[in-house]
């Protein structure tokens, strides 16, 4: 007998039992959309490769930080995230870490409730992958600039 999350997902919440649900998940290649990539208040452009209800446990974006730009200090509650670094050069402060440089190949793991923000330090564009588990929800989101 399969179960689902519990309705509503409230993100941050830990003891969900997640399970696959047989049929829920489609095989599916999910095709880029340059023209669905939007920009954060974080500081950063997004475009979400993949984040689907049908498929709970990850979620993955790319995300493209601009020249000289920092991202605003953030945590994300109930989600563990990866950052893999697939072009230009930064600098990413995470947790109580000194600020490290990251370049095309590095992988930041940040714990979920652990403080980051990145910063490009190359003359072009940062994009790295952003991959969440579970899947990224807005209200896991923390913003701590404030």
């Amino acid at each position: 007998m399969a179960s689902r999350l519990a309705e509503p997902i409230i993100p941050g919440l830990l003891g969900y039992e997640i399970q696959a649900v047989p049929g829920q998940m489609k095989p599916r290649i999910n095709r880029i959309a340059e023209q669905q990539e939007f920009f954060i208040s974080e500081g950063c452009h997004i475009v979400e490769l993949s984040n689907s209800a049908s498929d709970p446990a990850v979620s993955i974006a790319r995300a493209r930080v601009e020249p000289g730009m920092t991202t605003a200090w953030h945590s994300l509650k109930g989600t563990v995230e990866r950052y893999v670094i697939l072009e230009g050069n930064g600098c990413v402060e995470v947790g109580e870490l000194a600020p490290e440089s990251v370049e095309p190949g590095d992988t930041v793991v940040i714990p979920s409730g652990c403080r980051q923000r990145i910063t490009c330090t190359s003359q072009a564009d940062l994009v790295f992958l952003a991959v969440c588990s579970p899947r990224f929800r807005p209200g896991a989101y923390q913003d701590l600039s404030r």
